[in-house]
């Protein structure tokens, strides 16, 4: 092999100090106005939690910059070149916009230092960041979508944010006996089957009886807040999105569900729930907010409506008819009339809705998906997908949004479908 002169080895040091990728820094400076008037992009780096409103530190600031797109720096392992370019496309940033970073110094310097490395030539700091409360924006009811140093702290006792009004539970939700449960759970953390809450033949909710004796059994009253959290965040938005119906007033999501607590490496119990003394009385009649439920008659109500939207949670595969996305439902198509409102790439996804992280995307992003579709959050929205799972998770997400108006059509399409009277639609359509 060729030996290299010390010279040319302190040349080629140079030559390696100088493509050194940007960091926190490296990076020049820009105020928000002068990021405007750039026509440039504000990237919050923190966690989605503090994004969407949590204060990072007690007193500090709740909310992100108007407009700024969250690109965490805890999401850069689970997101390859082609990840990081779609995300880009979407939001029309090319490689020269300028994008002015903004959050810790670490997470700042990692995102500045993949951006570079992908070719983004236009990096800064927002030199001004969080610094004027009044020009912040946030999630309408960030309290429902809790993380899980939050459940950690309320746990501990600690002085948190948006803190229950009395008494409060967590439950681990999944379908079936508690076999991953047992293996790993939340400590603390009760266990509630969705067959509790849903029923064949259609897996439509459970009679208000019914309900009544589930939630005695959990200890649930209408003024006990409830936490839920699943393997798969559908399964408890699903159990969560009853639980308002039947009248539990605060209900909350541990965003991104049990793998957030397992990325955020707290500590894990195993074995059985622990025993729970049931409540002698619900406090209120159930359903408590009937409002939220809607039944296929309603359904065919709001098709002819122009100040509503039934809209559709499924794949797009689903949406046109190329399949029916469940072994147990066999017709195809979709609700014709429907809006399409995105889901995933099948029906046991969620891409479309979901972080890197499996956490909440911003809810510009959804708004903006939505939109497309002439889905409007003054309108009277009803969202259903197959047997009610994925559409619950999207209820959970509009109502933290804000969206007033909103509810689940429980019967979907396995209950649309198995009526032939029924309109169905199937191929390539859209918003129009």
């Amino acid at each position: 092999m060729k030996r290299v002169s010390q010279l040319a080895a302190f040349a080629l040091l140079l030559g390696l100090a100088s493509s050194t990728p940007a960091s926190a820094q490296t990076l020049s400076g820009l105020t928000v106005e002068q990021l405007h008037t750039q026509r440039g992009v504000a990237i919050d780096t923190r966690q989605s939690a503090f994004y969407n409103g949590w204060p990072q530190r007690p007193g500090g600031a709740q909310g992100h910059e108007a407009g700024a797109l969250n690109l965490s720096a805890s999401w850069l392992s689970r997101m390859d070149d082609n990840a990081l370019r779609t995300w880009a496309q979407r939001h029309a940033i090319t490689r020269s916009t300028p994008l002015a970073l903004y959050g810790d110094k670490a997470d700042t310097s990692a995102i500045a230092g993949r951006l570079d490395a992908a070719g983004f030539s236009s990096l800064h700091l927002l030199s001004d960041a969080l610094t004027q409360p009044q020009r912040l924006q946030k999630l309408a009811h960030v309290e429902q979508m809790v993380y899980p140093a939050w459940i950690s702290a309320l746990q501990k006792g600690e002085p948190v944010a948006g803190k229950p009004a009395g008494n409060w539970k967590i439950a681990e939700v999944g379908w079936g006996k508690p076999k991953l449960y047992l293996l790993g759970h939340i400590p603390g953390a009760d266990y509630i089957d969705t067959n509790e809450v849903e029923q064949e033949p259609l897996w439509n909710t459970v009679t208000p009886e019914q309900l009544r004796a589930m939630l005695a059994k959990h200890g649930i009253r209408h003024d006990t807040t409830v936490i839920l959290y699943g393997r798969h965040v559908y399964a408890a938005a699903r159990v969560a999105q009853i639980l308002l119906y039947a009248g539990v007033r605060d209900v909350r999501l541990l965003d991104g569900g049990w793998q957030s607590w397992a990325d955020a490496n707290l500590p894990v119990a195993r074995g059985f729930p622990p025993e729970i003394t049931p409540a002698a009385d619900f406090g209120a009649p159930i359903p408590a907010q009937p409002q939220f439920m809607v039944d296929t008659a309603q359904a065919r109500q709001l098709l002819r409506r122009s100040d509503a939207s039934l809209v559709s949670i499924r794949s797009w595969p689903e949406f046109i008819g190329t399949t029916s996305g469940y072994s147990y439902i066999k017709p195809k198509g979709d609700i014709a009339g429907a809006r399409w409102g995105h889901g995933g790439s099948d029906s046991t996804h969620m891409e479309d809705f979901h972080n890197p992280d499996g956490t909440m995307v911003a809810a510009d992003d959804i708004a903006a998906m939505w939109k497309q579709w002439n889905i409007e959050p003054h309108q009277r929205v009803a969202f259903y997908c197959g047997t009610g799972w994925r559409a619950a998770e999207t209820f959970m997400y509009a109502r933290a949004m804000g969206w007033q108006h909103i509810a689940l059509y429980d019967g979907g399409w396995y209950e649309w479908s198995s009526d032939p009277k029924n309109p169905i639609a199937t191929g390539e359509r859209s918003p129009e």
